[in-house]
């Protein structure tokens, strides 16, 4: 092959490669290490999406937590059953014969 076939190749690929590059961002695009120390002061409610203030996330955070705390209290009889059920299963489990 000659070199004047190769000419227009390798003065097409230096023009390529003599670009500058563009890979900076923007200077009004404020960096990650600024928008992570920012305190959010803003949410979003998790029932139906609205806007919500601090303080109201917070109190609606509270409520959630009670009613929580609230479904754990199980009487005594039904959490024996509950146990027993899981004892079963796992002796099920090893000793398939013994119960049926």
């Amino acid at each position: 092959m000659s070199l004047l076939k190769l000419l227009p190749t390798f003065l097409l690929t230096s023009t390529i490669v003599a670009q500058p590059a563009l890979a900076l961002p923007p200077p009004e695009d404020q960096p990650e290490e600024v928008l992570r120390t920012e305190v959010i002061t803003e949410a979003r409610s998790p029932v139906d999406g609205k806007p919500l203030t601090a303080r109201e996330y917070a109190e609606l955070q509270a409520r959630e937590e009670a009613a929580r705390e609230n479904l754990a209290t199980v009487s005594p009889e039904v959490r024996r059953v509950v146990n027993l059920l899981r004892l079963r299963r796992t002796i099920r489990t090893f000793f398939p014969f013994l119960i049926r």
